[in-house]
């Protein structure tokens, strides 16, 4: 009897849909990318709020645990430190190289970088000029993902309503126009972000409009960073559900030395969230035997997970 009671009462927890966990970010924060360095997790979210998405600064957070955030501030602004763009600073992405931090960002309609000393910023233009100038390729240069492979060759992912992907040469702030690839998955959208587990290449992306709340998450996988791709059958891997809305725009975060995941989305705020007003959250992701993601439960919440090595500087 007791035994059947908490079976039950499991049962019904799992199934509850009216109470999410809480956002891990204090306020409105959207399109977030996750990293480590050192003994910290760090996220780069677009600061939301505004119809039109007018926003002008990012901000970064830090970790030691995944569960308590601490806002370590402004680290660029694009009104006051661009020259050839002042609005929409949006889908932020860091990587590490040459001993220096590597900060990607979208601003007006155009994708930039900035180069910094130490992952808390301040970052100042690297080139003077967009990276990927709005533009260049069909569809909208945003969302920049830089994903570094095994060998330690750096890509460049980007783009809304063409996913496109590049091998950035050796100082992380050009490439070569002609190495430029596009494809389209099926149903994809925009926010590109690539992982790679056991040899093999996971493109992930987001499905319809961020102001829709059926904005989801899906993924194709290859043998190449820059393709094939095939995508993977069973619809999107993370998606809404209940209170949870428009889940998408996400990173994925590997523990250092495990074979331990998580992503990071954002979903309307709750209550009264819309696409404009957006929320940060976490919740663990798994694969299965095959290698298959699978599906994200958005309710399940994370438990405290330390760093017990280091990774970078």
């Amino acid at each position: 009897m007791i035994a059947h009671f908490a079976i039950g009462a499991s049962a019904q927890a799992s199934n509850d849909t009216t109470n999410a966990p809480m956002s891990v970010l204090t306020g409105v924060f959207a399109d977030p990318h996750i990293a480590v360095f050192g003994k910290k997790y760090y996220i780069y979210p677009t600061t939301d709020g505004s119809n039109g998405w007018n926003s002008i600064s990012f901000s970064v957070w830090s970790s030691s645990d995944l569960q308590y955030w601490t806002n370590e501030g402004e680290v660029f602004n694009v009104a006051r430190d661009l020259s050839w763009a002042n609005t929409k600073a949006w889908a932020p992405a860091i990587a590490f190289k040459n001993g220096k931090y590597y900060f990607y960002f979208s601003a007006d309609g155009n994708i930039g970088v900035a180069v910094g000393d130490q992952p808390r910023g301040p970052f100042k233009d690297a080139v003077g000029k967009p990276l990927v100038a709005k533009g260049s390729f069909p569809g909208q240069m945003i969302d920049p993902m830089v994903f570094t492979d095994d060998d330690g060759a750096s890509y460049l992912l980007f783009g809304q309503g063409n996913c496109y992907v590049v091998k950035l040469n050796e100082d992380m702030i050009s490439f070569d126009p002609a190495g430029v690839k596009s494809f389209k998955p099926i149903a994809y959208n925009e926010a590109p972000f690539m992982l790679k587990r056991n040899g093999k290449y996971y493109l992930m992306w987001s499905e319809n409009d961020t102001r829709d709340p059926r904005y989801c998450v899906s993924y194709a996988t290859a043998d190449s960073p820059l393709g094939p791709f095939t995508k993977a059958e069973g619809g999107p891997i993370l998606k809404a559900k209940g209170v949870v809305k428009a889940a998408g725009h996400h990173s994925v975060l590997q523990i250092p030395g495990k074979d331990e995941w998580y992503i990071v989305y954002h979903r309307f705020k709750i209550p009264g969230g819309n696409g404009f007003n957006r929320e940060t959250c976490i919740s663990p992701m798994r694969f299965n035997a095959e290698g298959k993601i699978l599906p994200v439960n958005v309710f399940e919440k994370v438990k405290a997970v330390k760093i017990k090595g280091s990774i970078l500087k």
